[in-house]
């Protein structure tokens, strides 16, 4: 059986932990969990979408408190972040990222338990809901990724994403900021908004709305939709059962460097 956090994983995430804190020589304590083993723990929540509390004692990683405590500490140091970031480098300088177009959509996730940036999803009868906003290359690879409340509108949501994407290294030369255009649905028709690419170097390929039927995206939309259906093979993301912001955001970023992991080593 494959382990939930395999070597080629743990290689890359090791050297970006935060050095954990020296133990006392008088009254140390418990010995902390090993770092590898609460991973083990938050991979099994996201995958499964289960709750922190059923976490089970037999993975041997603690209890749920504890990796959620791990998650939120690595968000907050920008650890998942830099995961990402040095995947997207590593599929850069194999030429795997496409930079003539990049793909931007959103998708729902429902939120049973309310928190922060939550609100009634405009369709599913108003029920509790967040929404991810995913840019893609045009192979479906994620660069960026946010988490709003599902009554935002996509339009308002377009630049954040793509301000959201970090600067993507792996070649010579500076790095890459933002793709040479990106391309959306009828949900993006926005004049301001194609004037502000266009201010940023790039081009908008946005649908413009009352034109024939169709979302805009032609052929390319299969994959954008196919990476939000990875994501949303995360448990943890179709269902979101945090309240707070950051935890989710933590999942998400987590689940694109998994993603990304899964084309470079398939």
């Amino acid at each position: 059986m494959k382990p939930l956090v395999t070597d080629a994983l743990w290689e890359r995430l090791e050297p970006l932990l935060p050095t954990p804190p020296k133990r006392r020589f008088r009254f140390p304590g418990r010995k902390p969990i090993d770092y590898r083993k609460i991973l083990t723990g938050i991979l099994f929540v996201l995958k499964t979408g289960m709750a922190w509390d059923d976490l089970p004692a037999e993975l041997g990683c603690g209890c749920g408190k504890t990796c959620r405590h791990y998650l939120r500490l690595w968000h907050q140091a920008g650890v998942w972040r830099q995961l990402h970031a040095l995947l997207l480098a590593e599929l850069n300088s194999e030429n795997q990222i496409d930079w003539q177009r990049a793909l931007i959509d959103a998708s729902f996730a429902k939120a049973p338990e309310g928190g922060e940036d939550t609100g009634p999803n405009p369709t599913d009868r108003s029920k509790s809901g967040s929404k991810h906003h995913i840019m893609t290359d045009a192979h479906g690879i994620p660069l960026s990724a946010t988490v709003t409340a599902a009554n935002v509108n996509d339009v308002t949501q377009a630049l954040p994403v793509l301000i959201a994407m970090d600067p993507v290294g792996g070649k010579p030369g500076p790095k890459r900021q933002l793709p040479e255009r990106l391309q959306g649905d009828r949900g993006y028709d926005s004049e301001p908004l194609r004037l502000l690419l266009r201010w940023l170097g790039v081009t908008p390929v946005l649908a413009e709305r009352n034109t024939e039927h169709g979302s805009g995206l032609g052929v390319f939309r299969w994959f954008v939709e196919r990476t939000i259906s990875w994501l949303h093979s995360f448990g943890r993301l179709r269902r979101r059962l945090d309240r707070l912001t950051d935890v989710q955001e933590a999942f998400l970023r987590l689940a694109c460097a998994l993603i990304c992991l899964r084309i470079l080593e398939p």
